[in-house]
Parts: structure tokens; sequence; C-alpha cells
């Protein structure tokens, strides 16, 4: 009887933890342990395993009398999910002499079937990366996800259908002897591919509402958050659908970033995540689905639509909690959780998106249907509310391709301001108080203007600096270098009109 080592990784939060499986036979009554903080899905691989060997040609683990400790170390992290089953295959094969072959410098992930098939798994490519990162040469894991793997580069992709494929290629036993090895087809280096999104929505197709799209497109330039506010059936779900088609393009970081966080989640499904996110959560989701959390953190909605938009339909009626935990990711575009039995920190910069009814009722204001809500019902509705900017207007049609290019060129101009002046951040709604003295210049005139105007209004400073931000993205988008008096005015009109 003898030892065995193997390499395999599982996700930890949003990064890849390498994971070493040893396998030690030896003599006595069958019994098949496998020890090193496992939870049900990995104990329960003693049986996949010993009927995916069996089925692939081998003798079965439990047709011998032997005792089988299976060890993934290190100890203390806990151990998730099917990520370890051909792993813990190979090991035990290696350990009893049924296969011969060079462990060092490969990693093996996938989840094994009874038949031996090999299945899919979630968070393939941060498993990769983090591989690349320790020095493994080899990963060998499900066909389904040797695409989403091969974008690492420097690391060699095996993509595998079964158990008994991987064992036919690395078996060395079998080439000593003359015998005839399948090899597995190296997967190509995976390059993205910028394909024309279906599009949901486009401006063109939403009548009116000029206002609206202008404050949208002004959003998208400057990474705002942003509020619309108005009776049922006034075209805001169109709106904010629509609004998602403005943001610029992912770079290949970003392509990246983005694929790795949906794969960990697994909404991914294998396949890349080119453009930005859309989230829209109905307002029955829990906190832990929204803002992320539970026994071991994992990331939720402010996460999933990191670069890019987090709507929220029917936003009081989501949970108080949700909504005052939204303060954070806003402000600090990062979401910090902690529980008992662990911590994590995990990227929300996104654009909020929010949409409400005027009441509960959904008619106050309305000429047709006459508001039901009690007082207390509309003082309660409005206390549960964030800061929002009233938006509406009439319409001329333009398309969403045109509005996208003047905001994609607004964005290149702050990355260049922002490049200059050395500050690692992309939009102008990144900017803090420091940055808005250094790279907002009024003049007297405008400056004098900007004041009287929060004086009469009663704006906050927070009110204040927003209006700023906003002027500067307006300028932005006409290539003004300078931020005129009819940027602030027109940034005034989107000023919070609730907890200025």
């Amino acid at each position: 009887m003898s030892f065995a080592k193997v390499y395999s990784a599982q996700v930890n939060l949003l990064r890849g933890a390498i994971v070493t499986i040893e396998v030690d036979l030896s003599r006595g009554l069958h019994s098949f342990s496998i020890v090193g903080l496992p939870d049900k899905a990995v104990d329960e691989s003693k049986d996949r395993v010993s009927g995916a060997i069996k089925n692939s040609g081998f003798q079965s683990p439990k047709a011998k009398n032997q005792k089988i400790i299976v060890s993934l170390s290190p100890a203390d992290l806990k151990k998730e999910g099917p990520f370890f089953d051909l792993a813990i295959a190979l090991a035990y094969m290696l350990a009893a002499g049924d296969v011969k072959f060079n462990s060092e410098k490969k990693i093996f992930l996938g989840e094994l079937g009874l038949d031996g098939a090999l299945r899919g798994i979630r968070g393939t490519l941060p498993l990769a990366q983090e591989a690349k990162r320790k020095g493994f040469e080899e990963i060998y894991l499900p066909k389904e996800n040797a695409a989403e793997a091969a974008l690492v580069e420097g690391i060699t992709v095996f993509g595998a259908n079964s158990l008994k494929e991987v064992v036919e290629h690395i078996d060395e036993a079998k080439k000593s002897v003359g015998g005839k090895a399948r090899k597995i087809e190296t997967q190509p280096q995976t390059k993205v591919n910028y394909k024309k999104e279906i599009k949901s929505a486009d401006f063109s197709d939403i009548r009116g509402q000029e206002g609206a799209k202008r404050g949208l497109e002004i959003a998208a330039a400057g990474g705002h958050n942003i509020a619309m506010y108005g009776p049922p059936g006034t075209g805001k779900t169109m709106l904010a659908r629509a609004f998602s088609q403005l943001l610029p393009d992912l770079d290949i970081e970003e392509v990246l970033e983005l694929t790795g966080i949906h794969s960990v989640a697994g909404s991914a499904r294998g396949e890349l995540v080119c453009f930005p996110p859309f989230r829209a959560p109905h307002h029955t989701s829990s906190y832990v689905s929204i803002i992320g959390g539970g026994t071991y953190p994992k990331p939720g909605e402010v996460t999933l639509a990191h670069r890019g938009v987090l709507f929220l339909d029917e936003f009081p009626e989501f949970e108080k909690r949700v909504i005052e935990s939204l303060r954070q990711p806003l402000e600090d575009n990062i979401v910090s959780i902690s529980r008992a039995k662990g911590s994590a920190i995990f990227p929300s910069n996104f654009i909020l998106v929010a949409a409400m009814n005027p009441c509960p009722c959904g008619n106050a204001g309305s000429k047709q249907k006459a508001c039901i809500c009690k007082p207390s019902d509309l003082d309660r509705y409005k206390r549960k509310l964030l800061d929002y900017k009233k938006l509406g207007g009439g319409g001329n049609g333009e398309k969403s391709e045109g509005i996208k290019e003047r905001v994609t060129k607004a964005r290149e101009i702050q990355k260049e301001r922002f490049k200059k002046f050395g500050k690692k951040i992309t939009a102008n709604s990144e900017m803090n108080v420091k940055d808005l003295s250094t790279m907002v210049k009024l003049s007297n005139q405008v400056r004098n203007l900007l004041d009287d105007s929060a004086e009469r209004l009663g704006l906050s400073a927070r009110a204040y600096h927003r209006v700023m931000k906003i002027a500067r993205t307006i300028a932005d988008l006409e290539n003004s270098e300078n931020v005129e008096a009819n940027h602030i005015l027109e940034a005034i009109q989107y000023r919070p009109k609730v907890n200025s």
C-alpha cells in the first residue's frame, strides 16, 4: 500500500485557493474517510469517485479491504463544493498503482458523475488565475470550462469529457509499455469577442421623456447614480433597461474581473461577461441576496452589478435595511461583510438606477386618478427614500448608439484628466471634495451663481458637491474645458429634492 499527492483548488470568496490532496492506503477492513473540514458535497465525493473509477474500467476502491484516508490541506480552510472529485480519483488511482504520472505542476478540477463523466464547475477563471500565480503549468478540468480557463495566459489548459480521457492522457505506464494513449488537445487561447449584444431596449423606441433621456445620458457619462420618479406606465423601467446600453465598452481587464465574479457566483454559465452587467432584483429579494453575505460570505447583487447598472424598481418597497446598506457601496464602491465564520470585502462600483411611484398607490399628482393614500402612509413612504432626481419630458427618437458615442468620449476626457492629476478613478462621480477643488475650476461669476443658487435652494454640502460633479460631466459631454454657467444651471435641475 502507498501514498500519493495531487493538487486541486476551490473558490474562496472571489479568488481561488490551492488545495493539496493526499491519499494514504493501508491494510485493514474497508473504510473511506475524508479529512480537512469537508462539507457535505465534499464528503459525498467518496461515492461519486468510487462509481466513476469503477465505470471507467478500473477496480472500485470499495472492492478492496483497505483503509483509505483522503486529506485536504490546508486543514483550516473549509472545503466546499464538488471541485475535488477528479483530483481525489486520480490521487487514489496513483496510490493504488492503477496509473502512473508526475503530479507536480499539474492541477485537477471537476465534478465526476457515477459514469466517470466530468461535469462543469463554477469559478473557473479565478481558479486558473490562482494556479498560474502559484506556478502550475497545466490545468485539467471539464471541457465546458476550458474556454473560460484559457483566458489566462501562461498555463496550458486541457478540457476533458471524462475521467478515462484524463487517465489515458497522463498515464506514463501505458506509454512505457507501448500502449496507445489518447491525447487531449490543448485548449487554444480564448480571445474576447465583443459580439453584438442583443438589445432589450433602445432609446429610439421610447417616445417622449426627453428630459429623462438627457438626465440618463449625463448619468452614464459621469457614472452618477439616478432615480426616476413618476406614475406607473410612464416608461421608467424601459428607460432603465435602455440606459445600460449607453455605458462604454469594457476593456480586457474589466472583462476578466467581471467574468471571474460572475463565474464564482454561478451566473456566468461558462460565458464571458463582455458588456456592463444589468442587474434588476425584485423588491422582495432578501438582504443577503442583494448586499451579499451568508454563513460563508458570498457576493450579492451589488457585486454582480460591478461596473454596470443596479436597477431597483419600486425602490421604496425594498427592505429598509437594504436601502440603508446601499450607502457604503455607493460611497466607497465596495461592500464589507463580516460574519462569525469570516469576513470579506467585495467590489461594488455600479450605477444605481432607482425607480419609484409618487406614493404607495401610484396616483399622487395624477389628473386622471385620485390618490387614496393616507397622509401617514405618504410620510412613511417618503422617509424610506434616498436622494433622487426628478426626470421627465418629450422625445426625438435618437438611437442609443449615438448617445453612447458621446458618453464614451466624455469618459475618455475624464480618464485623461484623472491621469494628469495622478488619480486612480475613472468617472466624475468618484471625485472627492479635494478632487473637486483641483479639477473643477470655476470662474468667480460661475462660483457666485452656484453659491447663490445653493443658498436660495437650501442645498446641503453633499448636494452642493454633487451639483459640481454633474456640472463637470455636462461640460465633458460638450467637450468644454471649463464649467460654465449653463452647465451649473442644468446640473441644478437634477438636484435632489428630498433630504438635500
